[in-house]
């Protein structure tokens, strides 16, 4: 088996995928990332829109400050906030977009990110690819889960991102971001890579990194933990 991912941007037979799966494999999970997550947390809508308040108060108080009229005032207003809403709306089109082309899949032997906007294409990591993943979830029970793959596997960031877990350039994570009930997702891939690996927990490692922890899961199975300090 070639030590790149697979990938295609042919026909679909099924949704997600890039061709049938062959027989005794079997889908056991699809999704998508949503919305609110995707603006949330890989676009950072709610940092941007703080600076872009910060940048607000700066050109009006400046105005002020410098003496300006009350129509300079008022154009240093609206400046910021067309620029502001210029970019929110790029990043509302981008999360709509995002949601709309992108599909994750888990079957019982790979997981499958099929996205694209202008050039659809899918990324197939059988379970024989991945030494573990790692869960977090975030609010709404949205969050991301990250597959740590083999040292020889080649995959490059910028093709992946946003479907990469954060500030892991050197080693790229493929990542399924913004999807709902995670804790559920994370615990069927948990479930389904310790069936591939023999039930071999050295191999399977899925632990929830909430900034409040208040569950871990190791190979998969989810259980209450005390909090712990950060």
């Amino acid at each position: 088996m070639s030590d790149t991912p697979k990938q295609d941007c042919e026909i679909e037979p099924i949704p997600g995928l890039p061709e049938e799966l062959p027989e005794g494999e079997n889908i056991l999970w699809q999704g998508r990332p949503k919305r609110a997550s995707i603006l949330r947390n890989v676009l950072h809508l709610r940092k941007f829109a703080f600076y872009f308040l910060l940048v607000l108060i700066w050109n009006v108080a400046t105005a002020i400050y410098d003496g300006g009229s009350t129509a300079q005032v008022i154009g240093a207003f609206l400046w910021s906030v067309g620029l502001a809403a210029v970019l929110f709306a790029m990043g509302w089109w981008l999360s709509h977009v995002l949601e709309r082309t992108t599909i994750y899949t888990i079957t019982t032997k790979r997981v499958v990110m099929r996205f694209g906007i202008a050039l659809p294409i899918a990324f197939n990591f059988p379970f024989s690819q991945i030494l573990s993943a790692d869960a977090a979830s975030y609010e709404n029970g949205h969050g991301i889960i990250a597959l740590r793959l083999k040292e020889h596997t080649k995959i490059s960031w910028p093709v992946l991102w946003p479907h990469a877990r954060p500030w892991k350039f050197a080693k790229p994570e493929p990542a399924l971001r913004g999807i709902d009930n995670v804790a559920q997702v994370a615990q069927i891939l948990g479930n389904a890579l310790r069936e591939a690996h023999g039930q071999d927990p050295a191999q399977v490692v899925l632990k929830d990194r909430q900034r409040t922890p208040t569950k871990h899961s190791v190979g998969g199975v989810l259980r209450p933990t005390p909090a712990a300090t950060a």
